[in-house]
């Protein structure tokens, strides 16, 4: 009998920037709408399902993704475990639920990803005495200072400086995932993979709140530098911040083929490496060379779509530069620059979509993907999948 993790349904919420169209909902009403429709996609019962593994990165705390489960509708014995490998934290839930059913603890798993940065609570830091005031903090730490702790926006720059990318070359990779993600969404290449987040009786949320059919080369070239004056990171080539939630449903093949399911993406391995932090954007090249590693014969020309995360183009640019991965692999339908960025939600999104073009409309000639992650602090996760046709 195959344990062989086989990704049955995969789906997100409509991707909001911050303060915008989903700033009312928390992290639970933002799952909770996913984890339903992914149920509905394949007519099963939430009774059948072992866990529910979800992401989160700078949420409220405790555990969302019970409160998630619970806020759904779930039967109360419906477990939840909420994951935090900040931006890595969706794709890493999804890894979990992998190795538990490749382990035999259970035949069906949820796993993704929430984020709702418009209702996080502020993070304060205790005084060390009630004279001192307190201070506020915009994140938590990702390395000691000894070794170096930057934001990732100015570990970008110095992912650019370092690996000689040019402000020129990654205002030209924004400007294209923002055109690669109008073309998707004309082509309707988004409408089955996102659910309709309702505001109320009256009002539903149906699309992305970010991508933009009027940039220019010409508009992100008069920004300026974000970090530091030399820098060549700009609000351009960077991605936005945003809400929102995705997660995908995980059956043992054995299970699958019980139920009638005759297709989905089986999840073949997934790596995880780290990076000095003050280079945390090339935590893919880490995470992926260990993996080809594991799987020696694996060829680029054998990989048909790479999701990667675009946290900066600086970052992205420099990963395909030295892992030698053709450029027109990645992203077909845009990226996190032009879709946005929920941290702990981003990595499910990256299955998402390779769910969509692999599964759903079954790009011709496409059936192995690879899904790609760097994190704050020096990580990177890389995931290999594969269309199955049970």
């Amino acid at each position: 009998m195959s344990r062989a993790p086989i990704i049955v349904a995969a789906r997100r919420t409509p991707i909001g920037r911050v303060g915008r169209s989903l700033r009312s909902l928390s992290v639970e009403q933002l799952a909770a709408p996913v984890l339903r429709a992914l149920l509905e996609d394949v007519g099963l019962g939430p009774d059948g399902v072992a866990d529910v593994v979800l992401g989160n990165a700078v949420g409220p705390g405790g555990n969302p993704a019970r409160l998630a489960v619970l806020t759904a509708g779930f039967p109360v014995s419906v477990p939840g475990l909420t994951v935090d490998r900040q931006c890595g934290s969706g794709l890493a839930a999804i890894n979990l639920a992998a190795r538990l059913i490749q382990s035999g603890a259970g035949d069906c798993y949820m796993a993704g990803g929430m984020e709702s940065v418009s209702t996080a609570p502020w993070r304060i830091e205790k005084p060390a005495s009630l004279y001192d005031l307190p201070r506020f903090t915009h994140r938590a730490r990702f390395a000691p200072e000894a070794i170096g702790d930057p934001d990732m926006g100015a570990a970008a720059d110095e992912v650019a400086q370092t690996y000689g990318i040019s402000r020129d070359r990654q205002d030209a990779y924004a400007l294209q995932s923002h055109q690669k993600a109008i073309t998707a969404e004309q082509a309707g290449r988004f409408a089955l993979e996102r659910v309709p987040v309702s505001l109320s009786s009256q009002t539903r949320v149906i699309d992305d709140d970010c991508p933009r059919a009027n940039l220019s080369l010409e508009r992100l070239a008069k920004l300026p530098p974000v970090f530091s004056p030399e820098g060549t990171v700009t609000v351009g080539n960077a991605c936005p911040i945003n809400d929102g939630a995705a997660a995908v449903l995980m059956m043992a093949e054995e299970q699958c083929r019980a139920l009638g399911i005759r297709q989905g993406l089986r999840f073949v391995d997934a790596a995880i490496a780290g990076v000095d932090p003050n280079l945390a954007g090339i935590g893919p090249v880490a995470s992926t060379r260990l993996l080809l590693h594991r799987h020696p014969a694996l060829t680029w020309s054998e990989v048909h779509h790479v999701e990667f995360n675009e946290a900066f183009a600086a970052q992205v640019l420099a990963c395909l530069d030295v892992l030698e991965i053709p450029p027109e692999l990645v992203n077909p339908g845009g990226g996190a620059i032009a879709l946005g960025h929920p941290y702990g939600a981003s990595g499910a999104i990256l299955m998402t979509r390779l769910f969509t073009d692999l599964v759903r409309h079954r790009s011709p000639g496409a059936w192995r993907g690879l899904a790609l992650i760097g994190v704050g602090g020096g990580l990177g996760i890389s995931t290999l999948v594969e269309r199955w046709d049970g």
